[in-house]
């Protein structure tokens, strides 16, 4: 029987801060095709795995491996304020050794923010600041996405293209991780993970469990 494909894999990985143990041991394993969530309270250790993930902080012990290219959306935008969204555009095209912008300029049309492209990051909204961040992490057309709380901000109509985003992407075999202290919307998610004293299982929320706000009609 031939190996089911895998985006993302950890396995076992493991992080302390002097004796305060993080994570104690996080396996999960994630498909092509996804749109998986990660949930726990605030301090469990989501932001801490997600470093780990993208290789900005060396777990104790474990192994990380993600196949094609990564990208990483933080919760905290990584924005210079005095550049405007097209020189951050411009920037990040250099980072990434694109050739061109086409998806960054489609994001951007998809994400309504087209009429800021020459504000600077810093007289920016919240959202749009989060747009632009969500924009940059999707530039170069990942094979795996990492998000962190990435629709806070966001105005109800934003908040539904970011789903209708996210859909598209794992129609065209992206794998998509949501890290969130909520979950929401869990009907849009192909599997949920929650993480809770250092390890992730499996989680079926009860029915009714937290969901976004439905607009009054």
């Amino acid at each position: 029987m031939a190996a089911v494909p895998r985006a993302l894999c950890v396995r076992d990985v493991r992080k302390a801060y002097g004796s305060r143990q993080v994570l104690r041991g996080v396996s999960l394993e994630l498909a092509p095709g996804t749109v998986a969530g990660l949930v726990g309270e605030n301090g469990a250790g989501k932001t801490t795995l997600l470093r780990i993930l993208c290789g900005q902080v060396a777990a104790d012990s474990g192994e990380v491996e993600h196949r094609g290219s990564l990208g990483y959306c933080p919760q905290d935008t990584v924005l210079n304020d005095f550049l405007t969204v097209d020189q951050h555009v411009r920037y990040f095209r250099a980072a990434y050794g694109l050739d061109g912008v086409e998806r960054a300029e489609e994001l951007i049309e998809e994400l309504h923010f087209a009429e800021y492209r020459r504000t600077r990051a810093g007289d920016l909204s919240g959202g749009t600041r989060q747009k632009l961040n969500l924009t940059l992490a999707l530039m170069h057309d990942p094979h795996v996405l990492l998000l962190d709380e990435p629709y806070q901000g966001f105005d109800w109509e934003t908040y539904l293209r970011f789903w209708d985003l996210a859909a598209r992407l794992r129609d065209r075999g992206r794998c998509v991780l949501v890290v969130s202290h909520l979950a929401w919307d869990t009907e849009r998610l192909d599997v949920l993970h929650r993480l809770q004293d250092g390890v992730t299982t499996r989680w079926e929320p009860e029915r009714g469990a937290a969901r976004a706000p439905r607009r009054a009609r």
